[in-house]
């Protein structure tokens, strides 16, 4: 029994862990770091940064941004999402060798992960 609850606990803290790029993230601690450099993150902008990241290379439009970051009818302006994309890119582009999330004109927003994602 003890064994089949370490097999669980490790499991659980190997997938706590996201890629994406120069990118890590633990789910379970939420520590961010761009390379070697740890990222000191608002929920939000954590909640927002996980939901790109679990989407690598793939673009997002703002309301599929709204619908799984802020999980509520929010009912404000989606100018919101640019606020919080402006936040993050503050917050990681100066660590990063080239600008991470991109903005697609017209579509939205990707989190360009190298071609290893």
């Amino acid at each position: 029994r003890i064994q089949a609850i370490l097999r669980r606990t490790m499991q659980t803290d190997e997938e706590s862990v996201i890629r994406a790029g120069e990118l890590t993230m633990d789910q379970d601690t939420h520590d961010v770091s761009v390379g070697d450099v740890s990222i000191d993150l608002s929920p939000t902008e954590f909640k927002l940064l996980r939901y790109l990241m679990l989407n690598p290379n793939r673009v997002l439009s703002k309301s599929q941004i709204l619908d799984h970051v802020w999980e509520y009818d929010f009912n404000g302006d989606a100018g919101i999402v640019e606020s919080y994309i402006s936040y993050l890119r503050r917050k990681i582009d100066p660590y990063s060798s080239e600008p991470l999330i991109q903005t697609k004109r017209g579509f939205g927003y990707m989190l360009k992960a190298g071609k290893s994602a």
